[in-house]
C-alpha cells in the first residue's frame, strides 16, 4: 500500500524507497531516540520505515509523539496484517501554536467524555493548544446566577482536562471573555451596573440591540470584577497564557464612555483598557492573547500594545485579508496568530469551500508574516446548531493546513476524514460531510459568515426582501434540495464506529439534512406568498395547510435534535438552542 492521501496531517516530506520494498505492520514496534542534532525543527520527527526495523529520532519529546501519532495512522490504514512501501518521513510544523478554539458558552457545553475524544483527534492531528472559549459557563463561586442553567465546568473538571491535555502534547489556554460579548452576566441586575450601554446599542448593520453587551471601560469597577474572575480561573490551568478576548466591542462609545470617546478617541479608550486588562494577565504570571479585530480599526495604536502581548487575527471569510492585517502587526513587532474558522456555524451543514479557503488563506498569510501561531475557531452563534460531525471537516483541514500548509493544501478529505475521524470503514460519511458542507453555494444567493438555508429558519422574521435572502429563488432552492439528497444518497451504508467518538455521526447528518430541506420547503412557500401579495413573504402570510405541512415535518425534527444534543452535549442550554427551531414551530401554528 502506498502512503499518499491516508496521513492527517500529511507529513512534510515522504522519501519512498526505490524497488518493491514493503514493510510489515506486525514489526512497527518503533525504536525511539530524541537527538536534537539530527533533527533540527522544535516538534520534528524522522521515521523510518524498513523491513525489517521502525525508528522514530525526534528533536524534543513533542516531537517523538508525534512521529508515534503518524505511526498509528499508518497502522490504521495497513491494517494488523497489511504491508507498506518502505520509506522515511521527515516532518516537522509550520507554526509553533497550533491550536484548535471550541466555543462552549452560546449553548452548548460538551459532555467531558466529548472532550477526551476529541483531545484524543486533536493530539493524533499534530494539535498542541486547546481553548475553550467561555463567557459564562465556568462556575465562578460568588457569580451562580450567571450560569445556573448552562451546566458549566467546575474547577475540578478543568484541572482533570489540563492534565489529560498535558499528556498529549496539548496546551489547555484558559479562555475568558473580558470585554464585550458579556451580556449574559451585564442582563442580570447585579452586574447591569457594570455595563457600557445598559439599554442597548446600534450594532455595526445599523440595527438597534435592546440591553447590555459591553463592559465599561472607564468604569474601575469592571476591571476590578474581572480581577475577581480571573483569582478563580487561571488557577485550574497548567498555561502561562491566557486568551481575554475583548472583541466586538459594538456599543463602544454609545454609552457611558461617550464622553471620553469623544475626548480621546474610541481607540484610545480601547487600548487603555486593554492595557488595565493586560496588567491583571501580567501580575498572575500569564502572557495575555486577544482578539485583534478592535485594534485593527486603528492601526496607528498596534505599536503601543503591551510587550509581549499577542493579537489573534480572526477572519470567517474566504477572501478575508489575513495578509494585510498579518503585515501590520509583524510590522509593529507584535507577535501574532492568524485565526480562520470551520464555518460550520449559522450553515447547519457548514460551508465546505469557503472553510478549505479561509483555512488555506490564513496558513500562507501566517507562514509569510511570520506569526507565532494558528488557531482554527469553531463557534456556536445562534444556539450552536450544528454538530460536532460538521464541524470535523474544518477541524481537520485546519490542523492540515497548521502543520505543513504546502503538503496539505490539496489534500482529498473525504477519505482521510473517514479513516481518521468518521472512521468509517464503508467511505460514506467523508462524501458526505463535503457535499452536505456545499449546499450552501448550490443554485443559492451568499451571504457573509452563514449560509441562506440556516438563515431561513435561525431568522424567521426577517423579510424574504431583506439583506439575507436577497436573490433567492424557487429554481435555486430545488437545486438546493437536488444537491442535499445527492450529497446523502449513500448515508444508509455508512458504519462509523462508536469507540471512536463519531457514533452518533450519521444521525447528525442525517438531522443536518433534514433542516436544510425544510428550509428550502420554507423558502419556496415564503417566496409563494411574495408572489401572492405578501411583499416581504411572511410566515403569517403562507396558507394554513401549507404551515400545517411545514409544522409536521418540523416538530419530529426538534425531537431528534433534542434526542442527539443529549448524547454528546449538557443539558443547559439546550432549551434556549431547541427553543429557537420551536419559535419556528410557534410560527407555523399561530
Amino acid at each position: 500500500m502506498e502512503l499518499d492521501w491516508i496521513l492527517l496531517p500529511r507529513p512534510q516530506r515522504i522519501a519512498r524507497a526505490d524497488g518493491v520494498q514493503r514493510a510489515t505492520v506486525a514489526r512497527m514496534t518503533p525504536a525511539v531516540a530524541i537527538d536534537p542534532a539530527a533533527v533540527a525543527t522544535p516538534e520534528g520527527y524522522r521515521l523510518l520505515l524498513a523491513p525489517e526495523r521502525t525508528e522514530i529520532v525526534a528533536h524534543d519529546r513533542a516531537g517523538a509523539f508525534y512521529g508515534t501519532q503518524t505511526l498509528a495512522q499508518i497502522r490504521r490504514q495497513v491494517g494488523p496484517a497489511g504491508e507498506i512501501q518502505c520509506a522515511v518521513i521527515e516532518d516537522w510544523p509550520d507554526f509553533r501554536h497550533r491550536g484548535f478554539m471550541l466555543d462552549v458558552s452560546r449553548c452548548r457545553v460538551p459532555k467531558m467524555v466529548t472532550l477526551l475524544v476529541l483531545v484524543d483527534r486533536l493530539a493524533e492531528w499534530k494539535v498542541n493548544e486547546l481553548q475553550l472559549y467561555t463567557e459564562h459557563t465556568f462556575a465562578y463561586v460568588d457569580h451562580q446566577e450567571v450560569w445556573a442553567d448552562a451546566s458549566p465546568f467546575i474547577p475540578g473538571e478543568l484541572e482533570w482536562l489540563d492534565h489529560y491535555c498535558s499528556e498529549r502534547m496539548i496546551e489547555l489556554v484558559p479562555n475568558q471573555n473580558s470585554f464585550g460579548h458579556l451580556e449574559r452576566w451585564l442582563r442580570l441586575p447585579r452586574y447591569r451596573p457594570l455595563a457600557e450601554a445598559p439599554e442597548g446599542f446600534v450594532d455595526p448593520w445599523g440595527e438597534f440591540r435592546p440591553g447590555p453587551f459591553s463592559l465599561c471601560p472607564i468604569d474601575p469597577a469592571a476591571i476590578e470584577f474581572l480581577r475577581g474572575l480571573y483569582d478563580e480561573l487561571l488557577p485550574n490551568f497548567a498555561s502561562r497564557r491566557f486568551n481575554v478576548g475583548c472583541d466586538e466591542t459594538f456599543d463602544l462609545g454609545q454609552g457611558r464612555s461617550r464622553a471620553a470617546c469623544a475626548e480621546r478617541g474610541k481607540g484610545r479608550v480601547y487600548l487603555d483598557f486593554l492595557r488595565a486588562v493586560e496588567r491583571e494577565v501580567a501580575r498572575r504570571g500569564r502572557t495575555m492573547l486577544f482578539w485583534g479585530d478592535v485594534i485593527l480599526h486603528h492601526p496607528e495604536l498596534i505599536p503601543e500594545l503591551p510587550a509581549g502581548i499577542v493579537a489573534l487575527d480572526w477572519g470567517y471569510e474566504a477572501d478575508h485579508p489575513f495578509a494585510d492585517e498579518a503585515a501590520r502587526f509583524a510590522a509593529a513587532g507584535v507577535p501574532f496568530y492568524v485565526c480562520p474558522g470551520t464555518s460550520s456555524w449559522n450553515a447547519i451543514a457548514g460551508r465546505t469551500a469557503n472553510a478549505r479557503a479561509n483555512l488555506a488563506r490564513a496558513a500562507a498569510a501566517g507562514l509569510a508574516h511570520g506569526a507565532v501561531g494558528y488557531l482554527v475557531t469553531d463557534w456556536g452563534d445562534n444556539g450552536h446548531w450544528q454538530s460536532a460531525a460538521v464541524s470535523m471537516l474544518g477541524v481537520a483541514y485546519g490542523a492540515a493546513m497548521a502543520w505543513a500548509g504546502d503538503a496539505n493544501r490539496d489534500l482529498d478529505l473525504p477519505p482521510a476524514l473517514d479513516l481518521h475521524a468518521f472512521h468509517d470503514p464503508a467511505r460514506v460519511l467523508g462524501r458526505v460531510a463535503e457535499g452536505l458542507g456545499n449546499v450552501y453555494q448550490a443554485g443559492l444567493p451568499l451571504v457573509r459568515n452563514a449560509s441562506v438555508l440556516a438563515e431561513l429558519l435561525i431568522h424567521p422574521a426577517r423579510g424574504i426582501n431583506e439583506r439575507s435572502f436577497a436573490g433567492l429563488t424557487t429554481g435555486g432552492l430545488e437545486e438546493a434540495r437536488a444537491a442535499i439528497d445527492a450529497a446523502v444518497a449513500r448515508l444508509p451504508l455508512a458504519r462509523p464506529a462508536a469507540a471512536a467518538g463519531m457514533r452518533f455521526a450519521a444521525e447528525e447528518f442525517r438531522l443536518a439534512a433534514a433542516l436544510l430541506r425544510h428550509a428550502t420547503a420554507l423558502g419556496a412557500a415564503r417566496l409563494e406568498a411574495a408572489r401572492a401579495g405578501a411583499p416581504q413573504g411572511e410566515i403569517a402570510a403562507i396558507d394554513a395547510a401549507t404551515r400545517r405541512t411545514l409544522a409536521a415535518e418540523l416538530e419530529p425534527l426538534v425531537a431528534e435534535y433534542r434526542r442527539l444534543w443529549l448524547a454528546s452535549s449538557r443539558e443547559g442550554g439546550l432549551a434556549e438552542s431547541a427553543g429557537r427551531i420551536e419559535q419556528l414551530l410557534e410560527r407555523y401554528c399561530k
